[in-house]
């Protein structure tokens, strides 16, 4: 749908960014037909700055660029919504948004499990299993790993699904200790797998 910039007197829309990948909001910025066009001509989202009086490309100056991925309006086409893929901090403060919120990809509950993961390794309660395979060392983790996979290779083999699917749940339980257990979390290896499919 094409926007109605005649719908406001400055003919200024608000743009909402979005990360496509996250989906959470970056940040939002005003646009003119100028700045509509010229974002969908050059793919880089530029605003029209008011405190500049001019167009603005998010990144001109700091290297973050907001590469556009979509660009729609909404159904009184009077509000942009753009989902971008960010090169860098949004705010000029350094931060992911201009709320100040992290950017990280939500994963549902595997994001929950790995808070839960963390919070276990650097508060350990005594009778924690989480907290015993981290006192017990990467060796012991990575082994437990190892014991599921092949667990799950067992079970694929044969025609009883619930175990099959218990097993798999196993392994990635114990996948996403062995990766904080080497410093890193889910959105480290899923950054791995965006690149391979460019």
């Amino acid at each position: 749908m094409i926007p109605d910039f005649n719908k406001n007197p400055d003919q200024l829309l608000p743009a909402i960014i979005q990360d496509v990948r996250t989906a959470a909001i970056l940040m939002l910025g005003y646009m003119n037909e100028a700045a509509y066009t010229k974002t969908l001509e050059t793919r880089k989202v530029t605003f029209f700055s008011r405190t500049k009086n001019r167009l603005w490309t998010k990144g001109e100056t700091s290297g973050n660029y907001l590469q556009l991925v979509s660009l729609r309006s909404d159904c009184d086409r009077d509000t942009l919504l753009l989902k971008v893929l960010p090169t860098g901090p949004v705010c000029h403060k350094g931060t992911d948004t201009c709320w100040g919120e992290a950017n990280n990809p939500p994963f549902g509950f595997l994001s929950v499990l790995e808070q839960t993961i963390k919070e276990r390794r650097e508060q350990p309660e005594t009778n924690s299993y989480i907290a015993s395979l981290f006192q017990k060392g990467i060796n012991t983790i990575a082994q437990k790993v190892g014991e599921e996979a092949v667990e799950v290779i067992i079970e694929a083999k044969d025609d009883n699904n619930t175990l099959f699917l218990n097993e798999s749940a196993d392994l990635l339980f114990h996948y996403l200790i062995l990766l904080q257990a080497k410093g890193f979390q889910l959105q480290d290896v899923v950054a791995i797998l965006e690149q391979r499919a460019k």
